[in-house]
């Protein structure tokens, strides 16, 4: 088998087989196959596209590639949640402890920050003593004995992706559905879990900017799921605005607390919510609407909150800054950010909202960087909100005065104040199951 045929191949539209997948991953893995061998195919696949069998096979091709975590110690059926990136979403936290209140395991690796989006690890850290390192064996004990565990990925896991992520970067094939599906879901079934919930995000801070690409995304995705033994669904949620009122690490746990007490921003808990009563379902815990009441019931009744406890006890972090977030330490310098004119908030450009962010201190634009946890915005006005001109629309935090001068006209830029009220578009766009699609 020659690595010039399989490219011939698909450059000429036609379906590779699962040996010819498999002896290209193994090779670009291992090093016998060159860059700009794999190059070109990508090229090919950006143009032609790939089959749902062709995408189901990489998948597991990749996932093959390195370490696969096995959780068959956790009884129960986990379900695992995957979220394509966005500003302000702080979900994961809420939804594992609601879902692992109800005796559904969570068994979760997730990512830093980079660039305008931020990461839940980052986040996590801002809690003192956390730990998100945590060995195998170690995480699966907090899983049976707790219900959740959030760390960091770690070891060999699907090296196949890193490297052609690494090579789609630098080729301009990075935005091919097929190759976006193959790179996410391989990372999900390597992670173990029997079932997983995808949260595809849309919109001015979303990877996918329009409804019908997060569908086509999705749809793939959750495709791949089912083809490879996975229950798979996919919600479309909102990203033409920054989710809840908080972007930054340690602003965004307070956030956290705030909403899985039932205190927080309506939008945040709606999402929070259905992603959680999706979780549950796929977990066989009743009908879509029972388990969207019995994740409705955690936060009434506290469950969720003492759940969010154990969690970050369990992995060395200090409860003493959840049960009281004032104990988070502050940002030394706070800049409020005021409307130039009356009117309604428009329009967000929600990446525009996640540089401001960066540029405080909160992200960071290479992976080497260190970013200031207590630094971030608290948004005062949401979209439709009526303001007034010098009215607050943010609240700056950072180490310093020149970064928030440096922030401030970027938020503002973000920030669209109009005549009109705009119209109200709900915070689930779509959902996606293997018998279709279902748009809101």
């Amino acid at each position: 088998m020659r690595m010039y045929d399989i490219i011939m191949k698909k450059r000429d539209g036609n379906e590779l087989t699962e040996n010819e997948i498999k002896f290209f991953i193994e090779g670009y893995t291992k090093g016998d196959i060159p860059d700009y061998q794999v190059s070109a195919l990508l090229m090919a696949i950006y143009f032609r596209g790939m089959t749902d069998n062709e995408t189901a096979f990489m998948t597991m091709e990749m996932a093959g590639s390195g370490d696969m975590v096995d959780l068959s110690p956790v009884p129960g059926i986990k379900v695992d949640k995957h979220s394509t990136g966005g500003v302000g979403d702080k979900t994961t936290l809420i939804i594992s402890s609601i879902v692992a209140s109800l005796g559904v395991p969570v068994a979760k690796m997730s990512g830093r920050g980079l660039g305008h989006t931020g990461g839940t690890i980052d986040k996590m850290e801002s809690i003192p003593g956390m730990r998100i390192d945590i060995g195998r064996e170690e995480f699966l004990n907090i899983v049976k004995t707790v219900g959740a565990s959030v760390i960091g990925q770690s070891g060999n896991l699907d090296p196949a992706d890193k490297k052609l992520y690494a090579l789609r970067d630098v080729t301009a094939t990075v935005e091919s559905i097929p190759l976006i599906a193959c790179s996410i879901m391989s990372k999900k079934i390597a992670a173990g879990s029997d079932c997983i919930l995808l949260d595809v995000k849309c919109g001015s801070g979303a990877f996918m900017e329009t409804l019908d690409d997060a569908i086509k995304l999705a749809e793939v995705m959750v495709s791949i799921g089912e083809k490879v033994g996975r229950k798979t669904i996919a919600l479309i949620t909102d990203m033409d605005r920054p989710l809840g009122y908080a972007i930054g690490n340690s602003l965004e746990i307070e956030e956290v607390c705030e909403t899985i007490k039932g205190k927080g921003p309506l939008d945040l808990e709606k999402i929070c919510i259905d992603l959680a009563g999706n979780m549950l379902y796929l977990a066989n815990k009743g009908t879509i609407e029972d388990c969207r009441e019995m994740a409705k019931e955690t936060i009434k009744t506290g469950k969720a909150f003492n759940k969010l406890k154990e969690i970050i006890k369990a992995q060395g972090g200090d409860i003493a800054v959840i049960e009281d977030n004032s104990k988070f330490e502050k940002a030394k310098v706070i800049t409020h950010v005021k409307a130039s004119k009356d009117g309604f908030i428009t329009h967000f450009d929600t990446k525009g909202c996640g540089t401001a962010s960066m540029v405080l201190g909160a992200g960071r634009t290479k992976k080497e960087d260190s970013i200031d946890y207590s630094a971030g915005i608290i948004l005062k006005k949401q979209l439709g909100d009526k303001v007034c001109k010098d009215e607050t629309l943010a609240l700056l935090y950072s180490s310093s005065k020149y970064k928030c001068d440096l922030a401030s006209p970027i938020l503002l830029r973000s920030i669209k104040i109009g005549e009109e009220k705009p119209k109200d578009l709900p915070i689930i766009r779509a959902r996606v199951t293997v018998d279709g699609t279902q748009k809101y």
